[in-house]
This record gives structure tokens, C-alpha cells and sequence, in this order.
């Protein structure tokens, strides 16, 4: 028997990462293999990353693995549906067992079967894959013979909790719910070792002069936001001791060499306790790192800084979304915008870089909640801020709530697009958030540059340019027509 584990990311596909160039391994992927290799059971992982369709379709026609197993989210659905279609269309690939895990797979269980899949192991699929693979080991699921593919899955595999599959009258049948793992210290460090992680490593350091490894020390959120997704590991919180993350450190530390660390975790403060636990085992062991993570402002104080800081930390970024307390609670977010801006500016005055994340276009908005996040933005004045255009996942308390109205009447067919193409009546069109956005950034570096007093200088002359047309557009798009009675006051007032 071969396993192949996959996930279909091309980051020559992706233009914005080119540019970016901050690339990070599939530690989803790279920790269901090393589950297999402690439970003795041999697997290949091919890493797309850097890699190409072309070579990925290669490597499938030479090794033609008995299993096949694809980690599938937003970004990655096409290529996996496409992927699938390669497999299905080659009959020397007919005995593969196509095998489909990831956020994504979920809530669109019966789409993928459709598409090609024979399994969909839905949450965490650590288990549910080993199971797979010992049945087909046991010589329990064959395509050899003259029952249907679906009714020889069926016989094979329904023992296993987890799953979903189609029967033979096209039917989808899903087994009982697969137990979540609840010490996650039972799951051995992810076989990193499978791929080359210089590349990663490489791709760093020639953009920005250092380079980074990503490390998860928890798995759920307790939290409701009602635009994120839970998909695999669902609204709980089960975290890895101190001292088996400080072990993780001590072995990337031994066999690579990084500077910085990302833990990938939704919370990182979430438990006061563990945080300083993870201090004091850091410094009795002397392993000194510098790190990045994510949290919220409810789980922050001075004390929560302080520890953060001798940990290493470098970056806090702390989630607000809006600047709008009418938008934040309608996110189900529950947090105070004013702590949001407290901790922010808290954590700077500690010498720590704060950065934060916006959503703009959630239901509800007004062009006043904008400026309420515009304000919140110059007051919180982080070091650093990314902005996206609200879109429903589904799954999420968002899409259910948005679901009747969805403009989907335009999309192509499931199969050729993702949630991040679905639009849904907003108060403005959608073209009016591209353009408030960019006025969002523009209008925060005006600011920055005012404050600094280079207001005259050429890149302060850009941001104050690009502004007024991001708020020409905006009114624009606003469906009021020609900006032009009062454009002067329109447009100057919000950037004072």
C-alpha cells in the first residue's frame, strides 16, 4: 500500500503572495503524516507549494498511490476538484482512493462527492485517516470485482466514524461524528522533514531578510464570531503543554535554522495560566525566540503583555474588525472597540509592534461605521493593519444569515468557484468597498504622515491623491450620482 498526502496550492498561481512572500508549510497535512508514521504506517507527502500541476500529475502517473489524500480549504478548492478530475480521467489511476479533509469540506460534503471524492473525512482527520488506511491495508476495500465503487466503500469503510461518502443510489451517507483528540499532546511534532522547508525558509529570507517557521500549540475556539469558520475543530479549547511546544522549539532550533516564529494559534492569550507556564519553561531551559501571534483584546492586560514580551514576542496582533461597536457586536464578536484601541497603543508603549485586522462590508454597515473605523484606526494607530471585504463561509452564522439573498444567480457552477466570490445586498454596491478600502489605507498613512509632519513631503503628496480618489469613487458608487454639489466639502472633511 502508498499514501499520498497533498493539498494543491501552487504559489506561482497566486500573485499576491508572490509578492508578499511569506509562505508557510501545510502543517495541517504535515501532522495527519506524522499520525500515520506513529502508528507505523508508511506515507509520502508531495508539497505543491513550489511545485506545479504539471509535476504533481507526473509524480500521480509514476507512484499511482493506492490512497489519495487532499487537504482542501478556500483557497485550494479549484486545484483539489481539479486534481480529482486528473485521477478520475486516468484509468492506471482507477484503484486510487480518493480522500478529502479540511476546513472546507464540511459544509460542502456533498458538492465534493460529486466532483470526484470517494471519502470526505470531516473534522479532525488524524484518526479518521489511519482507520482509512488500515482497511485498505487489511485488503478490505479493492475496486477489483464486479460490485459498484460505491457499494464496495460502503461495505469496507462505514465502521468508521467521521466520513462521508456517496451510496450507490447517489445518496450521501455520513457515519457517526469522529470524537475530537482531547490531549492533544498525544500528537507527535508534524513531519516537517517530508518536505523541504528551505524553500520556505529561502523565500524569506531573500525578501525580507529573515526567515520564519510556524508552530500550532492549540486546536478550537470557544469564541461565536459569526464570519469564522469552525469547521474541523469546532468551538473548543484543548491545548498543548508548555513544555511539549517548548520540545517542538528545541527541535526546529536543532535542525533548522530561522529567526522568527509564528504561532498560527486564533487565541494565543487565551489562558493566562498556560501563558505563564510557557514563560517559565521557556526560561528554564534558556531556548530564547522571537515571535508573532493573534488574540483579542479581552485576553489582554498589562500583566498579558509583560509575559508576551519576555516569551519573545515581537508582534501582537489583535482582532477588532471594525471601529464600529454597532458592527462588532452584530459579529457576535463580543469585545469593547475601546479596549481594542487600549491594548493596541498598551502593547506599543511596551516596545512590542501591534497590528490589527479590518473587515469592511459587513451586513448592516454605513459609510458612518466606515469613518468610525477610520477614527479607530488613527486613534489605536497600529504599526500595521490588513483589510478584507466581508464574504459569507459557509457554515458561518454569516452565511446563514445572508444566505436568501445571496447574488449567486451569477456564478458559475459550484465546482468553479468559492465562497469568496459570492456577493449579498449590502447597503452600498460592491464596487464602493474596493474603493473604501483604499481610502481606509490612504486616509490612516495621510494621517501618519500629517502627525509626523511630512504632509508635504512626496509620499504624504500620494496618500493625500489616492484618498481623494478612493472617496470620489466611494461617493460614486454610493448610487448618488456626480459628486458635484459641496464635492469640496465632501470629500476634504473626513480627512481632517
Amino acid at each position: 500500500m502508498n499514501i499520498l498526502l497533498t493539498h494543491g496550492y501552487f504559489l506561482r498561481e497566486d500573485p499576491k503572495e508572490q509578492i508578499i512572500m511569506k509562505p508557510y508549510p501545510p502543517l495541517g497535512l504535515l501532522c495527519l503524516s506524522a499520525w500515520l508514521d506513529k502508528h507505523g504506517v508508511e506515507n509520502e507527502v508531495f508539497d505543491t507549494t513550489f511545485s506545479s500541476k504539471e509535476h504533481l500529475h507526473q509524480y500521480l502517473l509514476e507512484h499511482r498511490p493506492r490512497i489519495l489524500a487532499l487537504y482542501t480549504n478556500l483557497m485550494t478548492k479549484i486545484n483539489v476538484i481539479g486534481i480529482m478530475r486528473f485521477v478520475r480521467s486516468r484509468a492506471e489511476l482507477r484503484h486510487c482512493l480518493i480522500v478529502l479533509g479540511g476546513p472546507d469540506v464540511t459544509h460542502n460534503t456533498e458538492g465534493y462527492l460529486a466532483a470526484g471524492a470517494d471519502l470526505i473525512a470531516i473534522g479532525e482527520g488524524e484518526q479518521t485517516m489511519l482507520e482509512i488506511a488500515l482497511t485498505v491495508d487489511g485488503g478490505r476495500w479493492t475496486v477489483d470485482g464486479g460490485e459498484s465503487r460505491e457499494d464496495l466503500i460502503l461495505a469496507a469503510m462505514s465502521h468508521i466514524t467521521g466520513m462521508a461518502f456517496r451510496l450507490s443510489d447517489g445518496a450521501v451517507f455520513k457515519t457517526a461524528p469522529r470524537e475530537k483528540l482531547r490531549d492533544i499532546d498525544q500528537l507527535p511534532f508534524p513531519s516537517r522533514h517530508k518536505i523541504d522547508l528551505h524553500q520556505y525558509l529561502d523565500a524569506w529570507k531573500r525578501t525580507h531578510g529573515h526567515s520564519a517557521v510556524s508552530i500550532s500549540t492549540q486546536r478550537g475556539c470557544p469564541y461565536t464570531c459569526r464570519w469564522c469558520s469552525t469547521a474541523v475543530y469546532g468551538q473548543s479549547y484543548r491545548r498543548r503543554s508548555p513544555e511539549h511546544v517548548v520540545d517542538e522549539i528545541v527541535h526546529l532550533q536543532q535542525h533548522y535554522d530561522f529567526d522568527l516564529i509564528w504561532f498560527v494559534d486564533d487565541v494565543f492569550t487565551i489562558s493566562h495560566k498556560w501563558l505563564g507556564a510557557f514563560r517559565d519553561e521557556l526560561q528554564k531551559r534558556q531556548v530564547n525566540i522571537r515571535f508573532e501571534c493573534i488574540t483579542r483584546a479581552d485576553r489582554m492586560n498589562r500583566d498579558v503583555i509583560s509575559i508576551l514580551k519576555d516569551c519573545g514576542c515581537f508582534r501582537v496582533w489583535i482582532g477588532a474588525e471594525s471601529g464600529s461597536q454597532q458592527i462588532i457586536d452584530a459579529m457576535d464578536r463580543r469585545v469593547d472597540v475601546a479596549q481594542v484601541r487600549a491594548m493596541i497603543q498598551l502593547t506599543r508603549r511596551a516596545g512590542m509592534q501591534a497590528g490589527t485586522f479590518i473587515m469592511l462590508g459587513y451586513p448592516g454597515e454605513t459609510e458612518r461605521d466606515i469613518l468610525e473605523t477610520v477614527h479607530h484606526l488613527r486613534q489605536a494607530d497600529p504599526d500595521l493593519f490588513t483589510i478584507t471585504v466581508a464574504y459569507p463561509i459557509k457554515g458561518t452564522g454569516l452565511y446563514d444569515q445572508v444566505q436568501a439573498q445571496m447574488a449567486s444567480s451569477a456564478l458559475p457552477t459550484w465546482a468553479e468557484h468559492t465562497d469568496r466570490d459570492i456577493d449579498f445586498p449590502r447597503t452600498y454596491p460592491r464596487r464602493y468597498y474596493d474603493y473604501a478600502v483604499r481610502w481606509t489605507v490612504n486616509s490612516v498613512h495621510w494621517h501618519k504622515t500629517k502627525n509626523a509632519g511630512r504632509r508635504l513631503s512626496v509620499a504624504g503628496l500620494k496618500f493625500l491623491v489616492k484618498l481623494w480618489v478612493a472617496r470620489a469613487g466611494m461617493a460614486w458608487w454610493r448610487g448618488k450620482g456626480a459628486y458635484c454639489s459641496g464635492v469640496s466639502k465632501f470629500i476634504l472633511k473626513p480627512i481632517r
